[in-house]
């Protein structure tokens, strides 16, 4: 079932090339005999040497030993260690051709479920023995691979086996830049006297991963917390150079929403509660190896070289679980508080909407006044009224023919005079020249003029007293504004955490 899933698998999956290189080490009970090597293969100039070394064979062949030097372990493996493509973690991708990923992985006795390994989310850790009673095999997969960031894949992977008759440990490494895995084989050959144990490589791998860089981690990120907290909370004793949020007399409340996102996310980064399951599976495969080989003498038995380094990894994979487990509980209580602040936040985002929705509403009711003032704005029309009506009906009543301004016997002219003899006569008895302005005119401005005034006089006494009426209803409508204001304001902040300044750092 194995072997035709793996087919099956390797067929479908796609391809993209990665620098390829090998590592060997072996131990020999004399150490003048000791090799440690790493060098690229050479695809192009030689084509057959991926081949040889998997093989053993050419110039990868066993050395030939003098009588009584025997072969105490080894490691053999192809690296890649800076892979580059951004598909290369990618699920359903393999870094080597299809020929000779299959070929790697039937030769070295590599897990044929690896290839199904490669879809897995977050840290990955699975160890079992082969079905090879002649030649028992210790099967390690110990992979993690993140989404690609900035368009570049993230990740690192190993596959092992270790033979319980060759005491060789082969497998395959591949990791990209941002991983430590260029670190964890100058590690690895650092310890090239500690080899036999099969865990060893993905023990340094998994220290390297739980370095010192993940507790400062958490550090950072409760310091940030801290200065998320003095923002949300406005302590007025904290300066404003000394905290980023506060801009002026304001606190930049999208900049906190966004930072509280981001520290939530920075506190689960390396999720401890994985890890620990990781050296739970660990424990597991060493208890495994150790069970299968204290009984072989070339492993030591109880109280040899390999003992104390098992009993050794042991104790590091205890002092990580105690490690994991506080920063567990740390990074708890940092989401409780980021909980706490986030409750906080939302709640001045809160008063703040709530802020300027009295802010609107007291900007609508004096608009409503202001409208119901403006509505009087005809005043000046009603002034110009006040003014020619008076006169225009008293124009009109005294057109009227009840008034008779004009003198009996007409206006008209007399008829011109026909003789010269009666001249002196007719001089005296004609009528004063025809004015047709008549000289009762007066009486029309004498009554208009104060008739006039009076009205103006008495529509200006109203309009003050008008005026003086929309002031003390402006007067009261700001009081009522600030009284309702206030009284939302009181029973908002019975909610909040603090009862200090809500919005504005500078107002108290």
């Amino acid at each position: 079932m194995d072997d035709y899933m793996f087919r099956s698998y390797v067929t479908d999956f796609k391809c993209v090339q990665e620098e390829t290189s090998y590592l060997e080490i072996f131990n020999y009970s004399d150490p003048s005999f000791n090799t440690s090597e790493e060098h690229r293969f050479r695809f192009d100039e030689l084509p057959d040497e991926f081949g040889n070394f998997l093989h053993r064979r050419g110039a990868f062949a066993p050395p030939k030993l003098r009588p009584g030097v025997e072969l105490v372990g080894g490691v053999r493996l192809i690296l890649q260690q800076k892979a580059q493509h951004p598909e290369t973690f990618t699920p359903s991708y393999l870094s080597l051709s299809h020929q000779a990923y299959e070929e790697m992985v039937r030769t070295l006795h590599l897990p044929f479920r690896a290839i199904e390994g490669t879809s897995a989310v977050g840290p990955f850790f699975w160890a079992a023995f082969d079905q090879d009673d002649e030649d028992p095999h210790l099967q390690i997969i110990f992979r993690k691979s993140d989404v690609r960031k900035k368009g570049k894949t993230r990740g690192w992977e190993l596959m092992l086996s270790h033979s319980f008759r060759t005491h060789i440990t082969s497998g395959f490494a591949k990791g990209t830049s941002s991983s430590d895995m260029v670190e964890s084989i100058k590690h690895l050959r650092a310890c090239a006297a500690q080899i036999l144990h099969p865990l060893l490589l993905p023990t340094i791998i998994l220290s390297h991963d739980l370095s010192m860089k993940n507790d400062q981690k958490q550090r950072n990120a409760r310091q940030w917390l801290r200065d998320l907290e003095t923002a949300v909370s406005m302590r007025s004793e904290v300066l404003e150079e000394e905290n980023k949020y506060i801009r002026g007399a304001m606190i930049d409340l999208d900049q906190i929403n966004m930072d509280l996102v981001e520290c939530h996310s920075q506190v689960l980064w390396k999720r401890p509660q994985a890890y620990q399951e990781i050296i739970r599976g660990i424990c597991q495969a060493m208890d495994r190896f150790w069970e299968k080989a204290r009984d072989d003498e070339a492993y030591g038995g109880k109280g040899g070289e390999v003992d104390r380094l098992h009993r050794s990894m042991l104790a590091r994979l205890d002092f990580y679980q105690a490690k994991l487990k506080g920063i567990e509980n740390y990074a708890h209580i940092t989401l409780e508080r980021l909980t706490i602040q986030r409750a906080a936040l939302y709640n001045i985002i809160a008063q703040k909407e709530s802020k300027l929705g009295l802010t609107m509403a007291g900007e609508q009711r004096r608009l409503a006044h202001a409208s119901k003032r403006d509505s009087t704005s005809m005043k000046i029309l009603s002034l110009l009224g006040a003014i020619f009506l008076p006169a225009t009906y008293l124009a009109s009543i005294f057109g009227m023919t009840f008034f008779n301004f004009v003198p009996d016997g007409g206006n008209d002219p007399p008829p011109p005079s026909t003789t010269s003899t009666t001249s002196t006569t007719a001089a005296a008895a004609t009528p004063p020249p025809w004015n047709p302005v008549s000289p009762l005119l007066w009486i029309y401005f004498a009554i208009t003029i104060p008739v006039t005034l009076v009205i103006v006089v008495c529509w200006r006494w109203w309009d003050r007293r008008r005026e003086a009426q929309y002031a003390k209803e402006d007067r009261d409508v700001e009081e009522g504004i600030e009284k309702m204001e206030a009284q939302i304001m009181a029973t908002m902040r019975k909610r909040t955490m603090s009862k200090m300044r809500t919005w504005e750092v500078g107002k108290v």
